[in-house]
């Protein structure tokens, strides 16, 4: 396990100049910086004043490799908009995203997991249908667009639920069920066809035989088997929430790093930019490498060698 994980993580540092590379040409490619970060009335003077002070006169590589550079030391530059260095002002926002992602975590695991036993469980009866129906419907609708219904019927319609902001649980309600039903729905599907295949296997009907109870074998031997498929998919979906939630803290006015994204993006504010992309790229890493430890603790049969 410690050769893999060594491995692994010397997979990193390729990823992350990949990563980071072909941010830092597309930002560049979008214009120049100095022009959106002064006004309309600048002369050209100043123009090329702030480019000197920015480092943007030099060559590409030499942007890039002051840019790595400084980046390894956690130093993304500092954003013009908030007047503080980039890094800061995302580990600023991160927490709050973290929230939101993690609500919607706890939304999906609670909901998927039961519906799809149930529906295996019970196939082909009114529960199975009816189970098949939500996750068709609820992958199928974009959430930005469920976020808007749910705040017109909750928010405005019944007045149960704040609309935006962040001030409480409240608050935090819909746009946990706006991020979290797509990839609910996703799971319930995943776990009732990884139950179907289990519970068919010749060790469930050994248990039964061995007059164990329905809810022991599963719960306890087939819903164990069943699972790996299930973590791959939800750890591999925890990074996507994390950048899934760009739509869901706009519509809802969330004050995360999804949200900070945007409003740089508009701004132009590079550094605030590059620094959310490099943060989000070690989030899917680290989930990657999790999801592959956590099989070895459902299944003592998965070695890594």
């Amino acid at each position: 396990m410690s050769k893999y994980l060594i491995r692994r993580l010397l997979q990193v540092i390729p990823v992350l100049l990949l990563v980071t590379i072909i941010t830092f040409v597309l930002l560049r490619m979008t214009g120049d910086p100095a022009v959106i970060m002064l006004p309309e009335d600048a002369t050209v003077e100043e123009v090329q004043a702030l480019r000197r002070a920015l480092g943007l006169d030099q060559p590409l590589h030499v942007q890039y490799w002051r840019f790595l550079s400084d980046a390894v030391r956690g130093d993304f530059g500092r954003s013009f908009r908030y007047n503080a260095p980039a890094f800061r002002v995302v580990m600023e926002y991160m927490p709050n995203t973290i929230e939101l992602a993690s609500s919607a975590l706890v939304f999906t695991v609670v909901v998927s997991i039961p519906l799809g036993i149930i529906s295996a469980v019970r196939q082909n009866s009114v529960a199975d249908l009816t189970a098949s129906t939500a996750a068709v419907v609820g992958r199928s609708m974009p959430n930005f667009w469920l976020g808007l219904m749910l705040m017109l019927l909750f928010g405005v319609v019944l007045r149960w639920l704040p609309v935006s902001g962040r001030d409480g649980w409240a608050n935090l309600v819909m746009p946990t069920i706006a991020l979290g039903t797509a990839l609910a729905a996703t799971v319930t599907r995943l776990v009732r066809s990884s139950m179907l295949e289990v519970i068919r296997q010749d060790y469930i009907r050994t248990a039964r035989s061995k007059g164990l109870g329905e809810r022991t074998v599963i719960y306890r031997h087939a819903l164990r088997n069943a699972l790996i498929p299930v973590v791959t998919i939800i750890g591999l979906q925890i990074a996507a929430l994390m950048g899934g939630s760009i739509v869901t803290e706009a519509v809802f006015a969330w004050p995360g790093i999804g949200r900070l994204s945007v409003q740089a993006l508009y701004a132009r504010d590079m550094a605030i930019v590059q620094a959310v992309v490099v943060v989000n790229a070690l989030i899917v890493i680290t989930f990657n490498l999790l999801v592959d430890i956590v099989y070895t603790f459902i299944d003592p049969r998965i070695k890594y060698a």
